[in-house]
């Protein structure tokens, strides 16, 4: 028979799995609570929220939520890190702030907009660079064309001016000599 207390954290597990747009599971196992704090804060500073609980009551919450894809996942001690923002800030402020316990701690796999990718994704993901840098490679990749274009058009006419200008040049050359 469950509590009101189990209630009430699957209720609360239930609106953070449906309210993310991307999680990561996590095995904590060998942490400190000195370390799970600093970790804690390194990711709320990223807007990254890290919730632990236990595995049966986030099967049921990952049921009710529709996020069946996460119960492969939870088995042993398991953090869930959530972020209702962009994916790659998730798997960059994991990234970062699970790198001086690489050792210890291990990325399972998460989903990503809604679809389940293993820690190997969540590593490629953080190793990309920023959205803001990636449309910039965008648009200059878009605007590279037409600036070649443009210095080949430009180059026709400096040409051009060149010849006139010599002929004039000439002109002058013959009319006064």
């Amino acid at each position: 028979m469950p509590t009101d207390a189990k209630r009430q954290a699957i209720a609360e597990l239930t609106e953070l799995l449906r309210s993310s747009t991307a999680l990561a599971v996590a095995d904590y196992r060998g942490l400190t609570v000195s370390d799970m704090q600093s970790v804690r804060r390194s990711l709320r500073a990223n807007g990254v929220q890290l919730h632990v609980a236990k595995n049966r009551l986030l099967k049921i919450a990952a049921a009710e939520a529709g996020r069946e894809e996460l119960t492969s996942l939870l088995s042993g001690p398991t953090a869930v890190a959530s972020s209702s923002g962009d994916e790659q800030s998730l798997a960059k402020a994991l990234q970062d702030a699970l790198r001086p316990y690489s050792k210890v701690v291990s990325l399972r796999g998460g989903l990503l907009g809604g679809v389940a990718v293993d820690a190997a994704a969540f590593q490629r993901l953080a190793n990309l660079p920023s959205r803001d840098v990636l449309l910039g490679r965008l648009a200059g990749a878009m605007a590279s064309p037409m600036t070649g274009m443009a210095g080949v058009l430009a180059g026709n006419l400096r040409n051009l001016v060149g010849v006139l200008s010599a002929v004039a040049d000439q002109k002058r050359a013959s009319e006064g000599g």
